[in-house]
């Protein structure tokens, strides 16, 4: 019965109706557009990919989004570094002090040169905010477009970049924190208006069944969503970001995938948009990835994001190919921390796991390939005598390959693609221990049958999962 499903749905074999068509989103990346994007984000960039395309598999309609972070304080620090450079390069480097919380990295110096190409020294004559709005503009056109570029190289398209200045420049901030101190969950304080985030968070505590001495002993603080100077905060923004999701665009979840750094930011946002009456306590739901450590011969390699010396994605894909980033980076769940082994993402051998799925794949080609050389046609499933399959090794790639629509199920509901990893490296396992036990082309004609179906099943599961995560599937290595 496995072999017949597996040979009838083909590429479909694997797919599950859980979702029932239910839009979600899948954030994810949503790097800010100061600075080239490193290791956090390939990893970020493959676990949020990934299980779009499992939630994909398993029923929901999927829409895939970039929040592009091109407002607020880093805009301002980003415009600010560029301009630091540019007047430096005018002026003399000694002549212009650079702003101690400024970004160091050389791509500023690289924008401040581009701009100064472009436009010459006269803009030092004008007003700081005017240069540095135009600093700014220039910098984000020269970073999105290649943070777009170094995606497209990882496989990754959006259905959506979306830009943070728009919820701004349309008032959907100042609409947003206007619903809140209409249901009463701000006050004014210091000329600031904030966010009751402690009531907010009590109320959400004890819906979830904490006790009330439970709650009283938490450690809550409130936000601020309005300055005294009339600017909104980045969690102002973000609460309108979330509430554009849920309500104006109608997702019914709102998917985050977030670096473990933001785990104090989760029930906050949560909170306030349950405030909003969108039960964000059920419909945001915030997958946390730990940290991924990259290794070169054994020793941790440095980096430090502060002074540039981040690793780029960009220079990671120079080192190893995207088959080995994926396929790594989406090899442990996210709540694990994640050892990059740069030397073993190259190796061409079964130590490395992408290889080695790979080979099984190519291997099967190439036992297809005899067969057909040597005049066996497959008969199709229905004509097998199942009965024959008595080998342990063959039982047990049996049982794996009826497993995969249940996989598909687990590994959405849990919001861990990686799950579909581990089960394609188990399949590839399972494989080379049936070659390596059972004789296919000098089998008794009907085991062979037998024999070459399940090569086929195992092939057809294999390019499934590969070509679901956008991995290449090779017939010859």
């Amino acid at each position: 019965g496995v072999l017949a499903d597996i040979q009838a749905e083909g590429e479909t074999y694997g797919a599950v109706d859980e979702g029932r068509g239910e839009r979600v989103m899948v954030e994810f990346v949503s790097a800010n557009p100061t600075g080239p994007m490193h290791i956090g984000n390939a990893r970020g960039g493959v676990l949020g990919d990934a299980l779009a395309a499992v939630l994909e598999r398993a029923g929901y309609d999927v829409w895939r989004e970039f929040y592009v972070n091109d407002a607020g304080n880093q805009i301002h620090k980003f415009a600010m570094s560029i301009d630091a450079r540019y007047l430096q390069l005018v002026l003399g480097e000694e002549n212009v002090p650079f702003p101690e919380d400024g970004y160091h990295g050389d791509d500023i110096k690289e924008l401040a040169r581009g701009f100064y190409d472009q436009h010459g020294a006269g803009w030092k004559d004008k007003s700081e905010e005017e240069r540095q709005a135009a600093m700014a503009e220039y910098g984000l056109s020269v970073n999105i477009p290649k943070m777009k570029e170094d995606l497209r190289r990882y496989k990754i398209e959006y259905d959506e970049w979306f830009l943070e200045s728009s919820l701004h420049n349309s008032g959907y901030v100042a609409e947003t924190v206007e619903l809140l101190a209409g249901k009463g969950w701000t006050y004014e304080k210091d000329g600031a208006l904030w966010l009751n985030t402690t009531a907010l968070l009590k109320q959400k505590f004890l819906a979830e069944g904490k006790s009330q001495e439970q709650v009283d002993k938490l450690d809550l603080k409130d936000d601020v969503l309005r300055r005294a100077n009339g600017f909104y905060t980045y969690f102002a923004a973000d609460i309108a970001y979330h509430r554009n999701k849920l309500e104006q665009r109608g997702f019914s979840k709102a998917i985050n995938i977030w670096g473990a750094d933001h785990h104090g930011h989760v029930a906050r946002l949560q909170a306030a948009l349950d405030g909003l009456g969108l039960d964000g306590s059920h419909r945001l739901i915030i997958v946390l990835m730990q940290l991924v450590n990259l290794l070169q011969d054994g020793q941790p390699v440095r980096m430090s994001k502060r002074s540039g010396k981040a690793i780029a994605l960009r220079d990671l894909l120079d080192e190893v190919s995207v088959d080995a980033a994926r396929f790594f980076f989406n090899s442990r769940s996210s709540t694990s921390a994640l050892d990059f082994d740069l030397d073993l993402a190259v190796r061409e051998d079964s130590e490395n796991p992408v290889y080695y799925v790979q080979y099984a794949h190519a291997r099967i080609c190439s036992v297809l390939k005899k067969l057909e050389a040597a005049g066996v046609t497959f008969e199709g499933a229905d004509a097998l005598d199942a009965s024959l399959l008595t080998d342990p090794s063959e039982q047990a790639l049996l049982r794996l390959l009826s497993a995969f629509p249940a996989e598909i199920a687990a590994a959405a509901e849990k919001y861990d693609p990686a799950r579909i990893t581990r089960y394609v490296i188990d399949i590839a396992t399972a494989f080379h221990r049936f070659y390596n036990v059972c004789r296919i082309l000098e089998a008794d004609p009907a085991v062979r049958q037998c024999r070459m179906a399940l090569c086929l099943a195992v092939r057809s599961v294999i390019r499934n999962v590969l070509t679901m995560f956008k991995v290449t599937v090779p017939e010859s290595m």
